[in-house]
């Protein structure tokens, strides 16, 4: 199993903008330094909690100062931009890291980002499917551009010089263009199968159920086995709320106390998703029981891993048997209201926390091989 990093990211809303970007700047340049293997930002335009305003923008500031980590858009909100925008900026940025990129693409679930480009309560998902359409066409394209869509429009038709290369737009340096992965979040995701379709690679987002985690890898081997190919579990990443202390006592306080930065982030995401989006069906099994018990405190208790090294290990393992195998652990960053805390964390899942975990997964691998000889 690889490790990654995943960063909304969020933070108080009344924290300085330019020490919290620092500090997301610091958090990726440290899963560098420790052999994280993925990170993915996201984006919003209109939240103060959530203030990377563009991931493209944000992975740029990293370009040159990370060495082996890929980063990952995650996501880039389609439906908020122009198509020929996002191919021009998503083309340039796979340059400059040559090709150490991700393209992390979504619909967009922030209802006020939504709200400001002006598509509240219009079909988002269509959007977003021609928005991307459009991109993989502009990509696609040696000639003059001229397409049309019910959503947007794309033309150089009038003002092409082609000998010189006006008219014409960048494309990436991975040909045909950078691996492409969305964020899944409702359960039996039916966006997960078409993405599959398309070789597109899902991540189950962090604040799941594990029994609704489980459900994108059925809607992933259904539209991989729709096309005649086969689903792998090292193509799924899973995100995870985790914090590992040297001791339980801290642990525990930090990673689930209502002082501590995951409750933040969860109190934060049950404002938003159960009483503003009615989307309380995420936190419960039953849907019956009533949205007032949808509390931070119950989806700390029931999401945040938080533990010493030896505690999280077993947490982890035991996550996995109730979802299955998959390819890549995100690590889902918080703010650092204690950044020693937060560093440390992160040390010790990539030192100490990783390593047993991938021990005991290739134990099982082979009982399991002995078994079946």
């Amino acid at each position: 199993m690889e490790l990654g990093t995943f960063m909304m990211p969020l933070h108080p809303p009344g924290r300085n903008a330019t020490e919290t970007l620092a500090e997301d700047r610091e958090a990726i340049l440290l899963a560098d330094r420790l052999g994280y293997r993925e990170a993915y930002v996201g984006e919003h335009v209109t939240d103060l909690a959530e203030n990377v305003t563009s991931c493209l923008m944000f992975l740029a500031s990293l370009a040159h100062d990370t060495k082996q980590i890929v980063l990952g858009s995650g996501t880039i909100n389609m439906p908020n931009s122009h198509p020929a925008a996002i191919a021009a900026q998503v083309a340039m940025l796979d340059h400059i890291l040559k090709g150490r990129f991700i393209m992390g693409i979504s619909p967009g679930g922030l209802m006020s980002d939504a709200e400001v480009f002006g598509n509240y309560q219009k079909n988002r998902n269509a959007i977003f499917v021609e928005s991307i359409d459009m991109v993989l066409k502009i990509w696609e394209s040696e000639g003059p551009l001229d397409l049309g869509g019910e959503f947007f429009k794309v033309s150089t038709m009038k003002t092409s010089i082609p000998e010189i290369g006006q008219g014409l737009i960048l494309k990436p340096y991975q040909r045909p263009h950078p691996r492409i992965v969305g964020t899944a979040v409702a359960p039996f995701s039916q966006g997960v199968t078409e993405m599959a379709k398309r070789g597109w690679q899902p991540i189950s987002a962090s604040f799941l159920l594990p029994e609704w985690v489980k459900t994108h890898w059925q809607k992933y081997v259904e539209g991989r086995t729709a096309i005649g190919a086969k689903a792998s579990p090292s193509e799924w990443r899973v995100a995870k709320s985790i914090f590992v202390a040297d001791d339980e006592n801290t642990a525990q306080r930090y990673g689930k106390g209502a002082e501590g930065p995951y409750h933040f982030y969860f109190k934060q995401l049950v404002r938003k998703l159960v009483g503003f989006s009615g989307r309380s069906n995420l936190f419960k099994l039953d849907q019956a029981q009533p949205d007032s018990e949808i509390t931070p405190e119950h989806v700390v208790d029931k999401l945040v891993i938080a533990g010493t090294v030896n505690s999280v290990v077993e947490q982890i393992l035991a996550f996995r048997e109730r979802i299955g195998d998959f390819g890549t652990l995100l690590y889902a960053c918080h703010d650092w209201v204690d950044p020693a805390l937060g560093r440390r964390s992160m040390q010790l899942m990539a030192e100490g926390v990783m390593p047993r975990v991938n021990a005991a997964i290739a134990r099982e691998a082979s009982r399991e091989k002995a078994v079946a000889a």
